[in-house]
């Protein structure tokens, strides 16, 4: 890089040499790539809110910034321009600095940021940092940084108290969890796909989130494992109980548990649920042959369960969250729609050959009678709790107007009583 407008911006040129000098840039990381924007650098912190001007390194915080240095004829223009990173406020110059790498001009940046060099040498090195994967905060997921700095002419004279600055060697380069080492073979020397990339990423980005949840307790570990037997189901009808779905699915193999998650406070189905198997096969076979299946007039949705609620336990910590309060009021507190009752291994053989059975052509009809009938039963029996709660409704109407009325008429009675006293009295 070329210092070349050192005449138009002294101040942050000295700036920028003098912390070369004391080594304050090794091992800085850019940690802002915007791709064709700029990518920035400078924060001894890696964090972009750190960094500290030369004077305030040998003067102490009332030094820390310098002022802003504008000239019209330097503009950001090409790729290559070297600018001070202000964060967008005037005259808080410190140590972080930006390359751009638009190949537009970024006029918008005039008169705003200060620029100062030029990048003359090494173009391809910017554009591959260009060019590097990052997050949604543009922080690439690779480690970049600065790996030394040499000065090969400085006009400045050093300040007073710089040789006390200088170390005698780089700072520690700091490690970072959620960050692919510069060492770490990543790219195209690994002779990765694209594909093969994204992938990577992805799995160490949800290796990072899953961290986040454990910390903040949504999860009970940051590498649990979702069960493998248990086939979450949803987009069901609300008529739909759990011994209908223990009809239906106890054709793929032993069901341990069944379980349609419920309003904690109606109880009514929030239509969708979970079915464990005994084994994973069986949950394979139900996934592959049950997706997209009419229930009750809906066309349900199956696929592995990604809940760890339950699992809770196995660490030592208590149940959380609302689904998990939810399915256990609906277990304990809803007697009114208990699981269906452990069958027999005679029980449920007979039932699994009825139910092969029933899929044979020649039994279709057979199987779509016995299907409406119990649709009918159901509906019977919605409309049969519809009208009792009519009843109810009418009845409670009725005790409160009964109630209201004595109450009025007891009212009036003693308005009475009370007038005829007073009358008395005042004869």
């Amino acid at each position: 890089m070329c210092i070349r407008d050192s005449e138009k911006a002294p101040q942050a040129a000295k700036n920028f040499l003098k912390l070369c000098k004391i080594k304050y840039y090794n091992n800085c990381l850019f940690y802002n790539v915007q791709k064709d924007f700029i990518i920035e650098t400078g924060d001894p912190e890696q964090t972009g809110r750190g960094g500290w001007s030369i004077n305030g390194v040998l003067y102490g915080e009332q030094a820390r910034f310098f002022p802003d240095e504008f000239d019209s004829s330097l503009k950001h223009d090409q790729i290559g321009r070297v600018s001070m990173a202000n964060g967008s406020v005037p005259n808080t110059n410190a140590s972080q600095f930006f390359i751009t790498t638009a190949t537009q001009p970024l006029d918008y940046l005039d008169q705003k940021n200060t620029i100062f060099g030029q990048v003359v040498e090494g173009l391809d090195t910017v554009m591959r940092i260009n060019s590097a994967y990052t997050d949604s905060n543009d922080r690439p997921y690779q480690v970049i940084r600065i790996k030394h700095t040499h000065i090969l002419d400085d006009p400045f004279p050093d300040p007073v108290g710089l040789d006390d600055h200088i170390p005698p060697r780089s700072p520690e380069p700091k490690r970072f969890e959620d960050m692919i080492e510069e060492d770490d073979k990543f790219l195209e020397e690994e002779g990765l796909t694209p594909e093969e990339i994204e992938e990577r990423i992805a799995k160490k980005t949800a290796k990072s989130r899953a961290e986040v949840l454990e910390m903040i307790g949504d999860i009970p570990d940051a590498d649990v494992v979702p069960p493998s037997n248990v086939l979450f189901i949803c987009k069901l009808n609300p008529v739909t109980q759990e011994r209908d779905l223990n009809i239906i699915f106890s054709r793929f193999g032993t069901i341990e548990s069944i379980e349609i998650i419920r309003d904690h406070k109606t109880g009514d189905s929030l239509c969708y649920g979970f079915i464990e198997f005994a084994d994973e096969r069986s949950c394979e076979e139900a996934y592959f042959k049950m997706d997209n299946v009419l229930i009750d007039d809906r066309r349900v949705h199956v696929d592995f369960s990604q809940s760890v609620a339950k699992l809770r336990s196995k660490y030592g910590l208590k149940s959380g969250g609302t689904m998990k309060s939810a399915a256990k009021w609906s277990a304990g507190n809803n007697r009114k729609r208990r699981e269906p009752a452990p069958q027999s291994d005679s029980d449920q053989k007979r039932q699994k050959q009825e139910s092969h059975r029933m899929d044979r052509p020649e039994n279709r009809d057979k199987r779509d009678h016995r299907d409406r009938n119990q649709r009918d039963h159901r509906d019977h029996r919605d409309h049969r709790d519809h009208r009792d709660g009519d009843r109810r409704d009418h009845r409670d109407r009725h005790d409160k107007y009964q109630k209201s009325e004595r109450s009025e008429s007891s009212s009036r009675w003693d308005k009475q009583s009370s007038g005829h006293q007073k009358g008395r009295w005042d004869k």
